[in-house]
């Protein structure tokens, strides 16, 4: 939940200063269904008394669905750095048995106490890559009081690139294409004057005394 906040800020900070995320908002994104296929995945996973196990493998396979989402959208500005941080948290998961390893200092600084049932970040026994799980903390009192890590902090810096790259002031239409005319006057291709074409042969002679009688 505090990623998805975090993200969700994200997202809105250009408001701040009267702008709004339009090259993101206004993409065409391939397969947007496998973002929603994932969160409500994710939500089933964590809410549904699924089995430990089917809750870890189906954990783990989340964000495979995510990373080929977003290598279908590659190009957009910020999701190869998401990406990294996908992929860093669906490794260290997958290499955890299906369980992001979280530090206990940093678990203890958000007063989350846990419990018998699964979830997606726990402290792990001899985890793998332990430097990879959350090992920082938002803490308590603070709202959203949770734990994150490198990971998190890459997703988080990808969807800030995302929605800073192409924004427009609040209000203001489409801009024009290059060459096309705006509102102010015709575009730079409208300007561009014809090259002279040979001269006529029958063209009158500026000399009076060089005409034929």
């Amino acid at each position: 939940m505090l990623l998805l906040a975090a993200c969700l800020l994200a997202l809105l900070s250009p408001l701040v200063v009267g702008r709004w995320p339009a090259g993101l908002l206004l993409h065409r994104w391939r397969l947007p269904l496998l973002v929603w296929a994932t969160l409500l995945l994710q939500a089933v996973i964590l809410e549904a008394p699924l089995p430990d196990g089917v809750a870890r493998v189906g954990h783990s396979l989340t964000y495979l669905a995510a990373l080929a989402f977003l290598w279908l959208n590659r190009r957009v500005p910020g999701a190869l750095v998401v990406g990294a941080g996908a992929a860093s948290n669906g490794l260290t998961i997958a290499l955890n048995g299906g369980v992001l390893p979280a530090d206990p200092d940093a678990v203890a600084a958000t007063g989350r106490v846990e419990s018998g049932d699964f979830a997606n970040s726990a402290v792990v026994a001899d985890p793998v890559l332990p430097w990879l799980g959350d090992v920082f903390a938002w803490p308590a009192p603070l709202p959203l009081a949770n734990t994150f890590s490198v990971g998190d902090v890459l997703i988080l810096l990808g969807v800030v690139i995302a929605a800073w790259t192409s924004t427009r002031r609040l209000g203001r239409s489409a801009e024009p294409e290059p060459g096309a005319p705006g509102p102010d006057g015709p575009g730079p291709a409208e300007l561009e004057t014809a090259e002279p074409g040979p001269a006529r042969p029958d063209a009158a002679d500026p000399d009076p005394a060089r005409r034929r009688p």
